[in-house]
């Protein structure tokens, strides 16, 4: 009797460790990408929130405070901290690229819990100085960063199990920070893995649900921007405003692709070389054009611009025909020095400006299908991703009734865009595989 029980007992031990092995680990790992973006995403919150208090009730403090948060943000971040500037997608992209030696090297020194505080923590002091990065992307490496800890818990990882842990907590990462698991899904397969796998698919799905009912647990069932009202337009005004759109995002998206790849070309050399020899001195002079942009702009170019997006796609907030442009320059100071945070929401910020800058030419289409449109459009232009631009849209906005439109407009932008740069993730995740990386 004894001998069975025994027997029967070591079954369940095996059937349970099979079970954790197969299904545990990883919802385990999803269950926490959706915590970590959900934190993280009321940190940045609760940091915007701050400055926008301090800045408004002394207007001139940014001129202090930008650029000695920008200075500490590139100490730190270069100090302590290398492999966390910027957005993070080029860092998982770079990880997922590599072979052999090349991925057991690069993906734990970019993907490890040192550089998933560091981006955390220097991205908070980024957005407590006002500057303009968004969480988004990274959250994309905080989570696959989380995703690939969790290889610990496997008794033999191989290096193909490490990426399908990668692309699931990066899907995950960004479908949480959205509420938009189709985008995550179509992120996955469009911008970080050229080569989907059937096996793949399933651990990138499943990882997404998990992440995205413990985010939806803690901050309900939200549309990122709102449901837009469109409708009303007749066909020819829908097939210019998809057209205009289209070329001029594409115009607009490829420049600031454009200015990110190439510094060399239109940097003066004196400021090249204080970027090379003294970055902490450029990352305040950065923080500088940063907040004298702001104070002229009536502070609304400080952080990611998700409120003047929201506000002006509910026709809750008037923005000046200026505004995009003035974010892009705040834009391109806020990702020069090298300061962890993301662009996807500035971007979609600066497309909501376009698109109010379009109305005031076309007064009789909607706004709101304009802004969409621009928003897409700027998306895709900077990406280079249409699938993704178009889906992250429509989920946000709840806009299904224009899935043509976005999607016709945001492969236009993405094949203007490649005039002028080639895909920018792409091409940033090629420096980390230069030597001095």
């Amino acid at each position: 009797m004894m001998r069975m029980l025994t027997g029967l007992h070591g079954h369940t031990l095996r059937r349970v460790r099979r079970l954790w092995l197969q299904y545990g680990i990883l919802w385990t790992g999803a269950v926490l990408v959706g915590l970590v973006a959900v934190m993280y995403a009321w940190l940045i919150d609760f940091g915007f929130t701050m400055f926008r208090s301090m800045q408004r009730s002394h207007e001139w403090l940014p001129l202090i405070l930008t650029p000695a948060m920008s200075a500490l943000c590139v100490w730190l971040t270069r100090r302590f901290f290398q492999g966390a500037e910027g957005s993070g997608i080029p860092q998982v992209i770079a990880s997922l690229g590599e072979e052999g030696e090349l991925h057991a090297k690069r993906a734990p020194k970019l993907l490890s819990l040192k550089i998933l505080a560091g981006k955390i923590g220097v991205s908070f002091l980024g957005i407590l100085g006002g500057f303009t990065i968004g969480r988004e992307g990274p959250t994309v490496q905080v989570g696959a960063a989380l995703m690939f800890q969790m290889r610990r818990f496997y008794p033999r990882p191989s290096a193909l199990l490490e990426k399908r842990l990668i692309l699931a907590g990066a899907a995950a990462g960004l479908s949480a920070a959205f509420n938009t698991p189709l985008a995550g899904i179509v992120f996955a397969i469009e911008e970080l893995s050229r080569n989907f796998e059937q096996r793949a698919s399933g651990i990138v799905i499943t990882t997404i649900i998990f992440a995205g009912i413990v985010a939806l647990g803690l901050n309900g069932n939200y549309t990122y921007f709102g449901t837009i009202n469109a409708g009303g337009d007749s066909a020819r005004e829908l097939i210019v405003a998809v057209v205009v759109s289209g070329v001029l995002m594409g115009v607009a998206g490829g420049i600031f692709c454009w200015l990110l790849l190439n510094t060399h070309k239109w940097i003066p050399a004196p400021l090249r070389t204080l970027r090379a020899e003294r970055p902490v001195v450029f990352g305040a002079l950065c923080g500088l054009v940063v907040a004298i942009v702001g104070i002229c702009a009536g502070g609304m170019t400080f952080g990611s611009g998700y409120a003047e997006a929201k506000g002006v796609l509910t026709d809750q907030t008037q923005l000046s025909a200026w505004y995009p442009l003035a974010k892009m320059v705040s834009m391109v100071g806020s990702y020069l020095p090298g300061i962890p945070g993301g662009i996807f929401a500035p971007s979609l910020s600066i497309g909501a400006g376009f698109g109010n800058l379009l109305h005031m030419v076309f007064e009789h289409t909607s706004l709101s299908m304009l802004i969409a449109l621009a928003m897409v459009g700027y998306l895709a232009a900077v990406t280079q991703s249409p699938i993704t631009a178009f889906v992250i849209v429509m989920e946000m906005i709840n806009g299904h009734a224009l899935v043509i439109s976005l999607m016709a407009t945001a492969l236009l932008a993405s094949r203007v865009s490649r005039f002028f740069a080639p895909p920018l993730y792409e091409a940033l995740s090629e420096r980390y595989a230069q030597p001095h990386h």
